[in-house]
């Protein structure tokens, strides 16, 4: 699998002129002091004219603690994980930072997200606080057996087992598991804390109150970005708003999600723009899979002993994660034609009357595509509100290769520019580290003329990690779901197709070399360097964290006390909106 992806090495530095550039005007230059202004549009046109005899002005000086001049200004689109853990590091840095979020107000909502550990390493790396606050949050799962179980051969008491091929020889042999993941072995390697999920409300709480302690008035609400205006080398950006007013920056970081606008404009897309067959959205692929999810209190057999697991079965995979407090967040793959729509989706944006037929029980509908499935599947459906299922059609992107993440005094990040199938949980960590990195940058640009230059260097640094990271992510899916199918055993007749003997014998390739090649790679970004005893001291006090709120919600729902879901962890709160189709 990695061998491949050497095909993603980037070729000589090109950047075709975008529709966003050939719009840029470096007539519109700032003033001098280069003020985080708002203003009304007209009021902007006429400043510029105004400014524009200062075009020929020199660059200036950018300050940091230890350097003179003026801080870096900087302008944030979306308030989302890789917004604001890139405004927490900026002001940290001592830049002048403002993050324009849609939402007119945070709200509680949304499940937990994957951190793998190298994110976990760039948190540390960050701020001592924000990873401190974070782990007090945090539900391991890569402490304990993740991995892959067959989905028609475990024998439903959610029993641990070996994933060893004994089965071949020994028909009593139990074949529940078919690979294990070297998660602790890969963090190990490293010295880093172990893969887990912390619930998105809590994280964006923490990134939030640790902004505001450096700025309070950090971030503006319901007033998102539109456009801009790159105004050339040192020149810096004017920034467009939805209430009709500009604000003024050197900087402008586009990390407003897969439908970004600040893309829109920088590759030439029409925002949400469908084709009438779907599956083409702004520029995004549809990757032929829709997932359905939902979450559950149930203290299954194994529940101490596992973090996550994926069942592989003909055409499909189920996967269940602990997310703490007694949780079981599960997603269920199925290969079907975009928009076909069963289930609302957006979780806590959208309605039930959003479902496609509201009398039918989704759970009933899910577990019909599961026919001769494991117990063990059933068993978390069954516990499952049906009222609670969402959906939501996978879309990604193919890597930018040819086109650079930036445009004069704009660059992209996260989900903006290279949104991933959820497969290996890597889209928030790419977000944080493209935070992480280009902080680093910007520390090191003293003036503002070159600026423009770093924002290409911050493109050539990360271009090649995130293809690779990308293809991974989508090969997951494409393998489980067209490549692999119930393995074949000697033992009975469940796995017959040529999919299940590529399966068979594709299992020591996985567990002794893609596997443990896949998880180094990811784990070998980690800036903090071996963390030495510290993941095994937060194992230990995890341990009783995560057992005494554990038993606590299985003793609630013993008695009687109603379950509300959190949402799956790659949903957000959604919009409510029509996507407009191309004709």
């Amino acid at each position: 699998m990695l061998a491949s992806a050497s095909a993603f090495a980037p070729q000589p530095f090109l950047v075709a002129p975008t529709k966003a550039m050939q719009q840029s005007s470096p007539r519109t230059s700032q003033s001098s002091h280069h003020p985080f202004s708002l203003a009304s549009t007209s009021d902007s046109m006429e400043m510029s004219e105004q400014q524009s005899t200062n075009y020929e002005t020199p660059s200036e000086l950018l300050s940091l603690p230890a350097r003179p001049g003026r801080p870096l200004k900087v302008a944030i689109a979306g308030g989302g994980v890789g917004g604001l853990t890139c405004a927490l590091y900026m002001l940290k840095k001592g830049f002048d930072v403002t993050v324009y979020e849609k939402t007119a107000a945070f709200a509680r909502f949304g499940g937990p997200i994957q951190f793998a550990s190298n994110a976990l390493s760039v948190l540390k790396e960050i701020d001592d606080d924000l990873f401190d606050r974070v782990m007090e949050k945090f539900t391991f799962t890569g402490t304990r057996t993740c991995g892959i179980k067959d989905g028609l051969r475990a024998d439903g008491s959610f029993r641990m087992t070996d994933d060893s091929i004994d089965y071949l020889v020994n028909p009593d042999a139990p074949a529940d598991w078919f690979v294990k993941f070297p998660l602790r072995q890969c963090a190990d390697l490293f010295g880093l804390p172990y893969t887990g999920v912390v619930d998105r409300p809590d994280l964006q709480e923490i990134l939030i109150e640790e902004c505001k302690k450096l700025k309070p008035d950090f971030i503006q609400n319901g007033n998102p970005v539109t456009g801009y205006v790159s105004h050339g080398r040192g020149k810096g950006v004017t920034v467009k708003l939805s209430d009709g007013n500009v604000a003024n920056a050197d900087v402008l970081v586009g990390s407003d999600g897969i439908w970004s606008a600040v893309r829109a404009q920088m590759y030439g897309e029409e925002i949400k723009k469908a084709t009438k067959d779907l599956k083409k959205r702004q520029g995004c692929t549809y990757s032929g899979y829709t997932v359905f999810a939902g979450e559950t209190i149930l203290k299954t057999p194994d529940y101490y002993e596992t973090g996550y697991k994926v069942y592989i079965g003909p055409q499909r995979y189920f996967v269940t994660s602990d997310v703490g407090d007694g949780r079981i967040q599960w997603y269920a793959f199925f290969a079907l034609p975009p928009g076909s729509k069963k289930a609302p989706s957006g979780w806590g944006g959208s309605t039930r009357d959003e479902q496609a037929n509201p009398e039918e029980n989704l759970v009933e509908y899910i577990k019909s595509l599961h026919e001769g499935w494991s117990d063990e599947v059933m068993t978390v459906l069954d516990a499952t509100p049906p009222d609670s299922v969402e959906q939501r059609d996978l879309y990604d992107r193919s890597p930018e290769l040819l086109r650079s993440w930036a445009d004069g005094n704009v660059v992209l990040i996260g989900d903006a520019v290279h949104p991933m199938m959820p497969n290996l949980g890597q889209g928030g960590c790419q977000a944080i580290e493209d935070a992480y990195v280009l902080t680093e940058l910007l520390a090191a640009t003293k003036t503002t003329d070159k600026i423009e230059k770093n924002l290409q260097e911050f493109y050539k640094k990360r271009i090649v990690r995130v293809s690779i990271v990308q293809f991974m992510s989508r090969l997951a899916s494409d393998l489980i779901i067209n490549a692999f199918d119930t393995p074949w055993s000697p033992h009975d007749n469940k796995g017959q197709s040529w999919k299940s003997y590529l399966t068979f014998f594709w299992k020591p390739l996985l567990q002794y070399l893609i596997f443990p090649a896949q998880f180094a790679y990811l784990y070998s970004y980690h800036p903090t360097g071996n963390m030495e005893n510290l993941p095994s001291l937060l194992e230990k006090e995890w341990k009783a964290r995560h057992f005494e709120g554990a038993e606590e919600a299985f003793e609630d729902v013993a008695k009687g006390k109603k379950f509300e879901s959190s949402g799956p962890s790659f949903f957000k709160k959604a919009e409510i909106e029509k996507t407009p189709a191309v004709p």
